[in-house]
């Protein structure tokens, strides 16, 4: 809850600097567009910081993205599918390569880290051999106007985004926070040996966080498609899994795995975008995008290890008075029997 108030103060005040050095922050088409980006990247960090706090790592996000992005497209303008075939078919697909990933990692035993980055290279290859390299698009997205509203539409003046994003949150605060998949997966996290003594399904547990990270990936992934109306499979969704690693870790997911939560993940993502905002609006040179990015994950490692060390010394404190108390209780027994 301190990580979160903290990093929400720390989002205010840049918002309040930001609107201060540039006032066109605050105009309506800035604020909409801007929600509409916490919204679509908002998304998929969810499913991000639940892997995170598995001890897990997803790299393959915009990989993904990428040949959902191109799948859908040929289904939707070259196959003619009926939408919503379509949509299910992109769905299920990412969610069952999340399932694989999560099937490599707790049944063969393969580090995250070697899992994701492989499927981060392979999917990208895909998306480049199934479209031939060539860009693909919806053309004038005439008969998908409900899922061009989806990406690009709003609601009483509330992107529609990150109104999903509002939905899709409330449903993850309580699957994640009141609700025994929750309580197990922040077990699984913390440590998977002690965690499957209890009784944990420890795999199923960390198998379900990546299907589940393949879900709003998928999801986050059909928004993007129809938002930028232009999909090139060598560079569509490039480094997006940065921004939700990034937002996650800001938010308060410790790469330890066991920490975090969804309203953490949630002001993350928004400061992460008003930090992009704010490069536009001063007119920062885009190209130090990236630095500023490693910039947000050092700092939010270098505050988890701050808080991890000076928790663990606190405990280590607590023990040694826990310790001398019972000495102390054992001695006086001693003189009192004697």
């Amino acid at each position: 809850m301190k990580k979160d108030l903290g990093i929400f103060v720390l989002l205010v005040v840049l918002c309040t600097i930001v609107s201060i050095r540039n006032p066109s922050f605050l105009t309506p088409e800035n604020l909409q567009n801007t929600g509409r980006l916490i919204g679509a990247f908002g998304i998929f960090s969810l499913g991000l910081g639940l892997v995170i706090i598995t001890g897990g790592i997803e790299l393959s996000v915009g990989s993904m993205m990428a040949l959902l992005g191109v799948l859908l497209s040929i289904m939707l303008t070259e196959w003619r599918w009926a939408a919503i075939a379509a949509i299910l078919a992109c769905l299920l697909l990412v969610m069952g390569l999340g399932w694989l990933h999560g099937l490599l990692v707790t049944r063969v035993k393969l580090q995250p880290f070697i899992v994701t980055l492989c499927g981060l290279l392979l999917y990208r290859g895909l998306a480049r051999f199934i479209s031939d390299d060539e860009t693909k698009g919806f053309g004038s997205v005439e008969g998908f106007e409900s899922l061009r509203f989806l990406a690009g539409g709003n609601l009483l003046g509330v992107p529609m985004p990150f109104v999903l994003l509002l939905i899709i949150s409330a449903v993850m605060w309580v699957f994640l926070h009141r609700s025994v998949f929750g309580r197990y997966l922040f077990a699984s996290g913390r440590n998977e040996e002690a965690a499957r003594y209890s009784g944990i399904n420890t795999r199923l547990i960390i198998s379900l966080a990546y299907v589940i990270a393949g879900g709003l990936t998928a999801i986050s992934g059909i928004i993007f498609a129809f938002y930028t109306n232009s999909i090139s499979p060598a560079s569509h969704g490039n480094f997006y899994e940065l921004y939700g690693i990034a937002a996650a870790v800001l938010g308060g997911c410790s790469l330890r795995g066991g920490e975090g939560t969804v309203i953490g993940i949630l002001i993350g993502t928004a400061l992460l975008q008003v930090l992009q905002n704010l490069v536009n609006l001063l007119d920062i040179p885009s190209s130090l995008n990236f630095a500023v990015m490693g910039a947000v994950i050092l700092i939010g490692v270098l505050a988890d290890q701050f808080f991890s060390q000076r928790r663990n010394r606190k405990q280590v404190a607590l023990l040694r008075e826990s310790a001398k108390a019972d000495v102390t209780s054992a001695n006086t027994a001693t003189s009192n029997n004697v």
